[in-house]
């Protein structure tokens, strides 16, 4: 599935109107969308996604901030998607992301970094079926 990787544009975007312009930078880099939805993850499935950070100090935030609001999740398609895709949405500090990357336009901080992207082929695979089910997964 190294052509596949997931994302999700987080509630903080969503809140501030940049679902449109996350999208239209997601497919102006060549990605092409093969499963989309707009959903509200409950605290319970925003932790069991999250749940590799359990131990992690800021887990709870994570799972209020990723609870609080609607979500876009989507998989993308390109060939070296989970690469390109981290490419194209920059560090994880929006203050130390390259210029024109999705978190240096739409970040507030570290916190609220506007979008979630698979840091690995077998995590693309896993976040994808967390969230579609193989029916739900288009190609053309």
């Amino acid at each position: 599935m190294s052509n596949r990787t997931f994302t999700m544009i987080k509630p903080d975007a969503v809140k501030a109107g940049h679902i449109g312009n996350i999208l239209a930078k997601i497919a102006d880099a060549g990605f092409k969308i093969v499963a989309m939805k707009m959903t509200r993850l409950s605290a319970d499935t925003a932790g069991a996604f999250y749940a590799v950070h359990s131990h992690r100090p800021f887990y709870q935030e994570l799972v209020d901030f990723m609870s609080s609001g609607p979500i876009v999740a989507a998989i993308l398609e390109k060939d070296n998607a989970v690469e390109d895709f981290r490419t194209l949405i920059g560090a994880t500090n929006p203050a130390e992301a390259a210029p024109g990357t999705i978190r240096a336009l739409y970040a507030a901080n570290v916190g609220e970094n506007a979008v979630h992207g698979s840091d690995s082929n077998e995590n693309a695979a896993i976040e994808s079926n967390f969230h579609f089910a193989g029916c739900d997964m288009f190609a053309y």
